[in-house]
């Protein structure tokens, strides 16, 4: 399912009120006289009537986008096309960009986990929470009715009636339907009704940048992972190139042409070498927990395949959408907008909260001395009450609540600002690393060819004599470095194309992750 990152799959604040919420109809008193409430038919047009009166404005300040920058491209200087990896400037992201890297065992972990993973599945959970109270503060827009029915056995005192004996025992019945509501003069229900849709989009866009990050830590873990096991495997071919070497060493102490300092010192460096592997075998089977985690099992249960850097190609084409369409597809400041409509409106549910509130209660039934004669005539009353309460004197509670929303307010605004310039920056950097990770990554292949060559002519030259064992020491220290380095510089490109694909927003607008809106019941009441 695709859908427009412009456009926001929950409702916030702003949107017009339904066509029914700008009517300034009275309500007639002859509307309480509500007779058939089973019929869904009756239930409507309650409705219609009550939701009428509510007036078309609200205090406080309306939400109004803040303006952000549209600079001409995300770094401070044009970067150059690399040659391996061409920058498609304008194009839209894939939902599913780990399939990019074509490899299935990266695309169908980092599927489990987004299907799988708890804390998706708590995130997911939090969303439907807060849709929830926002219909169920939607529901104040409408009167409530409550309905009673009673029966009563009683028996008067004989001695209060002026006889002696016992009195006669009776049954009083009553049934009645009771009516309130209260107007929305100044809006305070709208603005918190907004408040609330605020808060679930912003649970929105947290759950889309709790699967964006799950989905690319997923992806490099993987990553990181195979490039573990590479360089266990280059320490271990290290580890026996250097017992072959301190077998020679060893053979020219016996000749005399090396000293008891020159096999001590292969031996020292063949235990460090050794040493070395260790650690990287922690960290990958730490990192192999991390993927567990992530797929949402246990590292005993979790199953996970063997990974090797030749499982993933890298993708020959990154998109690179244009700035000014960052503002909209981070859900990171989707979710900060969502803040700051929520204070908005919260600043305009403070002001109406220190305005008199104008609520209307009524009542209708019946009250017979038998049950057969409920609502027969004669035996019917109503009541119809209007209040109006206002606020005199909060010892400033209200006055300060409201000042504490207008800094609220105040805070969301630069929160906003801080998380675009943030989002720019990073994108900006995961950018100039892509670009740079080709030369990066070609230096590197250089510097082990010419380590590999220098160890092999070391050794040889060694074994001939002509060198002392220092350069041969010197030799191999470069060459293992140059090893790992490669390794590392070989992964990098995998992993900061993951960050780029994250960077630009994840694509999650070309994907479905949110489970569909729960329906309130406003909706369904209305024709």
């Amino acid at each position: 399912m695709s859908t427009n990152p412009t456009q926001s799959p929950v409702a916030l604040v702003g949107a017009p009120p339904p066509f029914w919420l700008g009517s300034a109809a009275k309500l007639q008193a002859g509307g309480l006289a509500i007779t058939a409430i089973s019929t869904v038919r009756a239930m409507r047009l309650s409705a219609g009537l009550a939701v009428a009166i509510l007036p078309g404005c609200a205090v406080g300040p309306d939400y109004i986008r803040p303006s952000t920058p549209t600079p001409p491209r995300f770094t401070e200087q044009p970067l150059p096309f690399a040659t391996d990896q061409a920058l498609a400037q304008g194009a839209d992201l894939d939902g599913a960009w780990w399939r990019a890297f074509r490899s299935p065992k990266l695309t169908a972990l980092v599927e489990l986990a987004l299907r799988a993973n708890p804390s998706l599945e708590a995130a997911q959970q939090t969303l439907h929470q807060a849709q929830e109270v926002t219909l169920a503060q939607q529901g104040n827009f409408l009167p409530s009715l409550s309905g009673q029915l009673s029966r009563t056995r009683q028996r008067e005192s004989g001695a209060e009636l002026g006889f002696s004996g016992a009195g006669e025992q009776f049954s009083l019945y009553s049934a009645q339907l009771n009516v309130s509501y209260t107007f929305d003069v100044w809006g305070l229900n709208r603005r918190q009704v907004q408040s609330d849709q605020a808060r679930a989009a912003y649970q929105q866009f947290e759950l889309e940048a709790a699967a964006n990050m799950l989905a690319a830590n997923t992806a490099s873990a993987i990553i990181n992972a195979a490039a573990l096991a590479a360089e266990i495997r280059a320490e271990q071919a290290l580890v026996a190139a250097e017992q072959r070497l301190l077998a020679t060493v060893q053979s020219q102490f016996q000749l005399g042409a090396a000293t008891g300092t020159d096999v001590a010192t292969q031996q020292s460096q063949l235990a460090q070498t050794q040493a070395l592997v260790v650690p990287l075998q922690t960290q990958l089977a730490q990192t192999r927990d991390q993927i567990s985690a992530y797929i949402g099992r246990v590292p005993a249960e979790a199953e996970l395949p063997e990974f090797s850097l030749a499982d993933f190609t890298l993708p020959a084409t990154l998109p690179v959408s244009l700035p000014s369409s960052l503002v909209s597809q981070r859900p990171d400041i989707r979710a900060a907008e969502a803040q700051l409509q929520q204070a908005t409106a919260d600043l305009g549910v403070a002001i109406a909260n220190r305005l008199p509130q104008i609520t209307l209660t009524g009542s209708l039934g019946s009250s017979p001395a038998s049950f057969y004669q409920l609502f027969t005539p004669g035996t019917g009353a109503y009541a119809l009450t209007n209040q109006l309460l206002t606020p005199i004197f909060s010892g400033g509670t209200l006055l300060h609540q409201q000042r504490a929303a207008a800094a609220a307010l105040k805070s969301a605004q630069a929160s906003y600002k801080n998380t675009v310039i943030t989002a720019f920056q990073n994108v900006a950097d995961v950018l100039t690393q892509v670009v740079q990770d080709k030369s990066a990554l070609t230096a590197n292949q250089d510097a082990e060819r010419a380590a590999a060559r220098s160890l092999s002519l070391a050794e040889t030259q060694y074994s001939a004599g002509s060198v002392a064992y220092l350069t041969v020491l010197t030799s191999q220290s470069q060459y293992q470095s140059a090893v790992i380095n490669l390794i590392r510089a070989e992964a990098a490109r995998y992993t900061d194309s993951v960050a780029l694909f994250t960077a630009l927003g994840g694509g999650w607008w070309n994907r479905s992750i949110v489970q569909p809106k729960p329906q309130g019941l406003i909706k369904s009441l209305l024709p």
